[in-house]
């Protein structure tokens, strides 16, 4: 059931908006949930990925690792480029 008229339901016309989006809306879509701590601080509950930001990969062969660091964002690409920080 479609809820919104002016949002296509095309699964197309969606890949399309999301491959071909401006710099300045990459920039949203590119954006982690925050954990619970830091959710509370700042009463949002995801923000966009920036360079230095430490992240926990959730999904995927390396889901169990530490938590690493933020070394580059690649909006053209729509990826991030990470590296795990050591436990000292």
């Amino acid at each position: 059931m479609k809820f919104n008229k002016h949002v296509s339901s095309s699964r197309r016309k969606a890949r399309k908006r999301y491959f071909n989006a401006p710099s300045h809306i990459r920039r949203r879509l590119m954006s982690a949930p925050l954990s619970k701590e830091l959710r509370s601080k700042y009463k949002v509950r995801s923000m966009p990925i920036r360079k230095g930001d430490e992240v926990h990969t959730v999904r995927g062969e390396r889901k169990d690792c530490n938590p690493a660091k933020v070394i580059r964002v690649y909006r053209k690409k729509i990826c991030n480029s990470h590296r795990e920080a050591s436990v000292s």
